[in-house]
């Protein structure tokens, strides 16, 4: 359930001797160790729903290939089923954790220095364009359209999410692969709305008056949540959602423009809504800070991933399981619904020798393929049921939908209808500066959330330092 939540470092093609010096000293310490999948090893796998591709599984076999991911549990649950990988290739694949901040940092450093390090890593969709530009990773639709590594009809690409695919692609072409994602929804305490005789939002105004009418802070029980914490992946996770529902854009004439009059309506919104009906620290908050407070019944609604659902229906911890239920994201004043296009991917690393890109795409593709996501999910020998598979036939499926039924009241239409029709692939500023853009924007948010400075103030001095960055 870890997401873009980590401010990421300033790494602009022309500040790269100061990311590089920021990224070699996180470099040692980033890593929670290396292992491979071979340890891990529980008894001959069914190899047989692989063998029905129409390729070489073992065309690269002998060669070994270094991976990064997060310490999360979608994918410890790939890297536990590593040594099927293996048997049905013949690779060897070495896995090391690296804290999702770090990894970017880590990624970078590897990929500009050419040195090879990791032949793939779990890669923030919003790095593309930087990767991209300085052609640190490889076009990936040249595998896709090889025969002798890609059977179309078994891996069936065009399954996987029209939004994440466009948010992994540049110009068109695909970068990276989508191995697991979110959607933002509305995540809502029905047994509070039922009594008050409410509906969840079709409109941020009804989710202010929705708010309003269940706002009751003497009894500890607040009407809204959404985070607040600084960071490109923490309110810049939230606000471009409301940029885009106002009507705003990020471009003018292909200017990253961000003080436009809408995106000074959305920042008031955003303010005033989390000053109203939000518990006061919500400012500060992380995810898991707010899916906690709504697990112990103080949050009646936030907005946040639909992956919280794991947090926020634990028996174990939480006050609120069968109480709670999920909608789409509501429309804002221009009739539009925008909810993020979040995922982890994983793309290939430029600077590999060519028999270990060809090893790389088939651990990409197995990772991807709609067999691994199901034994990540309702096929896992395990409690955590993955929640944020790659394709929508899986979405759709009775099993996927018996092993999320405990998550609450229409999670999966919720969700699978915002990642079909709520998605806009320019939801952030797509440029090579990106981790630069996003750390301003993040500064300037919270300035205006904890009341430093009036939205319009804040969005001013942000542009001020945007067209210097796009400048360098």
């Amino acid at each position: 359930m870890n997401k873009d939540d980590f401010d990421p470092a300033g790494a602009l093609p022309g500040n790269r001797r100061q990311f590089m010096g920021q990224a070699a000293a996180l470099g040692g310490a980033a890593g929670l160790g290396g292992w491979s999948g071979a340890a891990l090893a529980q008894g001959a796998p069914d190899l047989a729903p692989y063998q029905r591709a129409k390729i070489n599984w073992k065309q690269a076999e002998g060669e070994s290939i270094s991976i990064a991911v997060i310490p999360a549990s979608y994918f410890d649950n790939l890297l536990r089923l590593l040594p099927q990988f293996e048997a049905l290739t013949g690779v060897k694949v070495r896995a090391e954790k690296v804290p999702p901040g770090q990894i970017r940092q880590k990624a970078m450093l590897d990929l500009s220095s050419k040195t090879a390090t990791y032949a793939t890593h779990a890669a923030d969709p919003m790095y593309y364009p930087l990767y991209v530009s300085n052609k640190w990773v490889e076009p990936l639709d040249k595998y896709l359209n090889d025969a002798s590594l890609t059977d179309p009809a078994w891996f069936n690409y065009n399954d996987i999410f029209k939004a994440w695919r466009e948010a992994d692609s540049v110009d068109g072409k695909p970068y990276g692969i989508p191995y697991d994602g979110e959607v933002t929804v509305q995540v809502y305490r029905k047994d509070l709305y039922d009594a008050k005789g409410l509906k969840p939002a079709e409109t941020y105004e009804q989710l202010l008056s929705n708010a309003k009418a269940l706002n009751d802070p003497n009894n500890r029980v607040f009407g809204l949540a959404m985070r607040g914490f600084s960071g490109a992946g923490q309110n810049m996770y939230i606000y471009p959602s409301l940029l885009r529902g106002f009507g705003g854009d990020w471009f003018q004439n292909k200017n990253v423009v961000v003080n436009t009059p809408q995106a000074v309506q959305a920042l008031e919104w955003y303010v005033n809504a989390l000053s109203q009906y939000a518990p006061p620290a919500v400012r500060n908050w992380n995810w898991p800070d707010i899916a906690d407070a709504f697990s112990q019944g103080t949050v009646a609604c936030y907005l946040d991933a639909h992956s919280s659902a794991a947090v926020i229906t634990n028996p174990e911890k939480s006050k609120v399981v069968g109480k709670v239920a999920y909608a789409r994201w509501p429309k804002g004043p221009s009739g539009k619904r925008v909810t993020s296009i979040w995922n982890w991917g994983f793309p290939i690393n430029a600077a590999l020798s060519d028999k270990q890109k060809k090893a790389t795409w088939l651990f990409i593709s197995w990772a991807a393929s709609a067999e691994t996501q199901a034994r990540t999910s309702w096929k896992f020998d395990g409690p955590a049921k993955r929640s944020g598979l790659n394709r929508a036939s899986l979405w759709k499926s009775q099993e996927f939908a018996a092993a999320m039924k405990s998550a609450g009241d229409n999670f999966i239409p919720a969700a699978l209808e915002s990642l079909e029709q709520d998605t806009d692939v320019e939801w952030r500023p797509r440029v090579p500066q990106w981790p630069a853009i996003g750390e301003t924007m993040a500064t300037a948010i919270q300035s205006a959330l904890v009341g430093q400075k009036k939205p319009k103030e804040a969005l001013d001095e942000a542009q001020a330092r945007i067209a210097q960055i796009m400048k360098a």
